[in-house]
């Protein structure tokens, strides 16, 4: 039986914070090999939701460098997994600039519409949002500082699980398990 739980944006930005400017030694690092930045992002969703979704090729879940799906590490695949999950995981949606909240996720597109890099809403400053990201790692970085075309607003609306275990926080927080139950 599936179970909706609210995804908690504390969580998610404490983490976020937490491992912006190091890694998480639970974690491949893939800057240099196509960058960190949804990885990222993905471990800052997962510290604020706790479910995996570990469907093969199409859902969003991390073992190891070898055994993860395309949408944990892949800017384009993590959208639409996000804004197309109906199973197991956090799910998404496009919003507008005002519906931001801090723990949703920004990406940014280059000239050709090409989305390239995957940011976590991690505070504001006024009407500026503030962001945490890897391979350009940053903490608190303002939005205004960066160079895109375009960009898009993914709101986390919530998360549905299996079973209403909440297990895996402390150990990813803490960088020393992953506790995600299959």
């Amino acid at each position: 039986m599936i179970l909706m739980k609210p995804y908690d944006r504390m969580r998610a930005v404490q983490y976020a914070k937490k491992w912006a400017l190091s890694r998480n030694p639970l974690f491949t690092d893939f800057t240099g090999q196509g960058g960190n930045c949804t990885n990222f992002v993905s471990q800052s969703v997962l510290a604020g939701s706790c479910a995996m979704n570990f469907t093969p090729t199409f859902g969003w879940y991390f073992v190891s460098s070898s055994d993860r799906s395309p949408s944990w590490t892949g800017v384009e695949f993590f959208y639409d997994f996000m804004v197309n999950n109906e199973g197991v995981g956090p799910f998404m949606r496009e919003v507008s600039r005002p519906e931001v909240e801090i723990g949703d996720v920004i990406q940014l597109a280059n000239n050709t519409g090409d989305f390239y890099h995957t940011l976590m809403v991690t505070g504001f400053d006024g009407n500026e949002i503030l962001v945490s990201a890897q391979s350009d790692d940053s903490l608190d970085r303002p939005l205004s500082s960066y160079n895109y075309a375009t960009l898009r607003f993914l709101k986390v609306l919530g998360v549905r699980v299996e079973y209403d275990g909440d297990i895996c926080f402390e150990g990813l927080l803490s960088g020393t398990s992953l506790d995600i139950v299959r």
